[in-house]
């Protein structure tokens, strides 16, 4: 049975193209196209529905350290508050997942998990939850993202009780809405600068419907979400990362804590950060025509296959066809050439940073 979000009518009103994403019914784009909805973001500002992200409340005694067993973050002396990015490992240092954690108080941390991947999250945690803490999944509520310059001024107003321009980034405050709880987390997954909502499923039409009354809001699809995060170098699960990659190989290395690595995966990891890995997450610049996809294979000079694309794509904002992938760790420095085969023809390409802008996040 495909899933609805608590938008889903909305997204219909607007005359969006759907698609079957992670089992639920998503917008992909509205009439407006990828495109510009993309540029909409990058220079004014766009909103999301992520709701069909899995959304989860763990409290008790000393849950940073359970959340220190499962991740390579440090947690116990993380600020009330503050959100992390980090990684659920298995034993053999692979990623189950990306997340975000907030800590809210030092008994109750919030997470958030991609859709695709809620299912095998929830069930990873709770075969490893201790029994003085409790999983609550919170699947009465939505995830609305806004995102780009304009974002502030354009929620702001709807919640005149927090000053949404000074919260800092990568940190969470609790409001209400219509008199229930909401939580605002400044972060994205643009590049930009934004905010996530977690809000009530009865109260997110309203916010959604506010929000599109602002002239500088636009609504955006998973279509531009896509390009949005692939141009800000942005990894997405079950494409750059999965249970096969480790943190040191896909770039996170800075997600992992250097003092201990008394977690699960740990002793891999930490013979890796010390040691290297034979392959590494990179950024590739096209630099002859040609749209590459993922699976696509990166070749050196002499036609020897030495890595693979993950996530391709054609970037708006910076006008040009880029990707990300890995490849093996001799062909990592920025400006090597490779070869990207494609269809007959061999297209020049370059490695280059992950992120292909600039973040405009508030740091």
């Amino acid at each position: 049975m495909t899933l609805k979000t608590s938008l889903h009518s909305c997204h219909l009103e607007l005359g969006a193209t759907m698609v079957s994403f992670a089992g639920f019914d998503m917008p992909i784009h509205y009439p407006t196209g990828i495109k510009e909805e993309h540029i909409a973001t990058r220079t004014s500002a766009g909103i999301f529905d992520v709701s069909h992200m899995g959304q989860a409340i763990i409290e008790g005694s000393d849950v940073a350290q359970f959340f220190m067993n499962i991740t390579p973050s440090a947690f116990a002396k993380t600020p009330a508050s503050k959100a992390k990015y980090t990684v659920l490992t298995n034993p053999d240092g692979g990623i189950i997942d990306d997340v975000i954690i907030t800590k809210i108080t030092e008994d109750r941390f919030f997470i958030v998990f991609n859709a695709a991947c809620k299912s095998k999250d929830i069930a990873w945690m709770k075969q490893h939850l201790p029994h003085n803490l409790t999983f609550t999944e919170l699947d009465n509520r939505s995830l609305i993202a806004i995102q780009g310059p304009k974002a502030v001024s354009a929620l702001e107003p709807l919640f005149e009780g927090h000053n949404l321009a000074q919260q800092e980034y990568m940190s969470l405050a609790e409001t209400t809405y219509n008199n229930n709880s909401v939580y605002i987390s400044r972060l994205g997954y643009t590049g930009e600068d934004g905010f996530e909502i977690s809000i009530a499923n009865e109260d997110a039409p309203t916010l959604w419907n506010t929000l599109l009354e602002n002239d500088n809001v636009n609504q955006v699809g998973l279509g531009a979400r896509d390009t949005l995060r692939l141009e800000a170098g942005y990894p997405l699960y079950g494409q750059d990362l999965d249970d096969t990659t480790t943190p040191i190989e896909a770039g996170l290395s800075w997600v992992v804590r250097k003092k201990d690595h008394q977690f699960i995966g740990g002793d891999i990891i930490a013979q890796q950060r010390e040691r290297g890995t034979s392959r590494k997450r990179v950024g590739i610049e096209l630099l002859d025509k040609g749209i590459v996809r993922a699976n696509t294979p990166v070749e050196n000079q002499s036609g020897v296959q030495i890595g693979t694309i993950t996530s391709g794509g054609f970037g708006p904002t910076v006008n040009k066809a880029i990707a990300q992938g890995y490849v093996q760790s001799d062909y990592c420095n920025e400006g090597t050439e490779v070869i990207i085969p494609l269809r007959g023809r061999k297209l020049l390409a370059k490695i280059t940073n992950f992120a292909f802008i600039t973040p405009n996040t508030k740091t």
